[in-house]
């Protein structure tokens, strides 16, 4: 594969993806987050990098204060229009997250589905989410993240995955770049009941992979402390054979 080029966060992105397989989950994976962190009614979430608000409706028709962030209008113009058709306490905002400003205004702060964590132009660009996550949190705020585990990036990759959903298969390739840190991620998608061609990828999209041990210095580094990790949404450990990689962090 090649890259898609260093801005490529900007221009892939539209509702099509409702319809993968891995948008599928949200309402377990809302009930791990409100199990796992504590949460109560009533507390203010910050979702950055919303996507089309998935998760922020979900918490929002559960009683939480939610505010959304993301880059893509057609995200934030559907998840403001069905948060206003239903009534819930959510609201949403374009911008680049690198360019909100809240000051301890949250009880938590959610980067799901990567949440744009590793997909900036450079590694001075991908700590300026930290540097938001933290600044946005109250005291003793929490903090959760679920991204790609670098640890499992440098046992397996390259490699190539399939994952069948209720609406289609997807088809992922994996590339990896062990001195920058930097996976190409490519992917297919088929809608059950369309033609089957051979799948050609053959662009990736850039993503900067971090370690438990890197992210636990990150956010050291910002006043926050890692309280636990897990490789999937049922509370498996995390470790280097899982592809996925879930902190939990509490700002001090």
């Amino acid at each position: 594969m090649k890259s898609s080029g260093a801005d490529w966060y900007k221009k892939i992105w539209s509702l099509d993806i409702m319809e993968q397989s891995w948008a599928e989950s949200t309402e377990e994976q809302v009930d791990f987050l409100i199990e796992r962190l504590e949460l109560n009614r009533g507390e203010r979430i910050l979702d950055l990098a919303c996507g089309f608000g998935r998760h922020s409706l979900e918490l929002a028709a559960r009683g939480f204060v939610v505010t959304g962030v993301d880059i893509t209008k057609e995200y934030v113009d559907y998840a403001n229009k069905i948060a206003a058709e239903k009534g819930l306490n959510a609201e949403f905002i374009l911008m680049d997250i690198r360019d909100i400003i809240f000051e301890e205004e949250f009880d938590l702060v959610i980067n799901m589905g990567d949440g744009a964590i590793g997909y900036l132009e450079n590694d001075k660009e991908n700590l300026k989410i930290f540097d938001v996550i933290a600044k946005a949190l109250k005291p003793g705020g929490k903090h959760f993240m679920d991204i790609m585990n670098a640890d499992y990036a440098k046992k397996r990759f390259p490699c190539r995955l399939w994952d069948a959903g209720k609406k289609g298969l997807t088809l992922s390739s994996f590339e990896w770049d062990n001195e920058s840190g930097i996976m190409l991620y490519g992917q297919k998608d088929y809608r059950y009941g369309e033609k089957l061609e051979r799948p050609v990828i053959e662009d990736g999209n850039p993503t900067r992979l971090y370690s438990l041990s890197e992210i636990k210095g990150i956010m050291s580094k910002r006043g926050m402390t890692v309280i636990d990790s897990f490789s999937d949404f049922h509370g498996a450990k995390s470790g280097e054979d899982g592809i996925q990689l879930m902190v939990y962090s509490r700002r001090n």
